[in-house]
C-alpha cells in the first residue's frame, strides 16, 4: 500500500550519530586487558586482543598544565564496592564503560594497591624509560601502581583498584590520586575502607 503524504518517512539521515559506534563495538568474552590498542605497533605477547581503535572525534580534550592550576576544583568521588579480588575487574569495566560514554582513552588514569594490571607488568618488561614514555604520550589509557602517584601527571579521569592493602602509606597516596584527578576520581574496592583513607562521605 502506498505512503500517504500524511505518513512519516524514515530517511537513512534521520539515525542520529550514535547508531555508528554502537554497531561497530562487539562485546568479546573475556574482555581484553585494556593498553595502547594501535594496531600499527602490536607488541609481541601482548595480554588479549586489541580493542577497536577509539572514536576519531575527542569532545574531552586533556587540559594542558595551565588549565588544571587554572578553575581547579574537587573532583566527583565515585566508589565502585568490589572486594580485592575483584577490585580490577571492577576497575577495568569501569574503564569500559568510560570509553564506551565517550572519554577519550587518553584521559584516564588507573592506579593499583595491590599486584600490577598485567599491561602494566608487560610494557615494563620492555623498561622503564619506554614504559612512563607511554605516561608522557597521554594517548591512551595508562596503568601504574599506586606507589608511583608521585611521578604520574593528573587526567580528567583516575581510576584506582584498591587489590590490595588499604592502610599506612596506600592510604596517604590515595588522596594524592584524588589530587591528579582533574573531573573524576572512581574508586573499586571496600567502601569503609576507602571512606576511612579519603575522609569522604560515601
Amino acid at each position: 500500500m502506498p505512503l500517504t503524504p500524511e505518513e512519516p518517512q524514515i530517511h537513512e539521515s534521520a539515525q542520529g550519530p550514535r547508531v555508528i559506534p554502537a554497531a561497530g563495538r562487539t562485546a568479546s568474552t573475556p574482555r581484553p586487558v585494556p593498553g595502547p590498542r594501535s594496531a600499527a605497533t602490536p607488541r609481541p605477547g601482548h595480554p588479549g586482543p586489541a580493542r577497536p581503535a577509539p572514536p576519531v572525534q575527542r569532545p574531552h580534550p586533556v587540559p594542558g598544565p595551565s588549565a588544571r592550576t587554572e578553575n581547579r576544583s574537587v573532583p566527583q568521588l565515585q566508589v565502585i564496592p568490589a572486594p580485592v579480588a575483584g577490585a580490577l575487574d571492577a576497575a577495568e569495566e569501569a574503564v569500559d564503560l568510560l570509553l564506551d560514554n565517550g572519554r577519550a582513552p587518553g584521559d584516564v588514569l588507573v592506579l593499583t594497591t595491590g599486584e600490577q594490571h598485567p599491561w602494566a607488568t608487560h610494557e615494563l618488561s620492555f623498561g622503564e624509560a619506554s614504559y612512563w614514555a607511554q605516561h608522557d604520550a597521554r594517548d591512551d589509557v595508562f596503568f601504574a601502581d599506586l606507589s608511583a602517584i608521585g611521578r604520574a601527571a593528573g587526567r580528567p579521569v583516575v581510576v584506582v583498584a584498591v587489590n590490595g592493602a588499604l592502610a599506612g602509606d596506600a592510604a596517604q597516596r590515595l588522596s594524592l590520586a584524588r589530587e591528579r584527578a582533574d573531573a573524576l576520581l572512581i574508586v573499586c574496592g571496600d567502601p569503609k575502607a576507602i571512606n576511612s583513607a579519603l575522609g569522604a562521605s560515601v
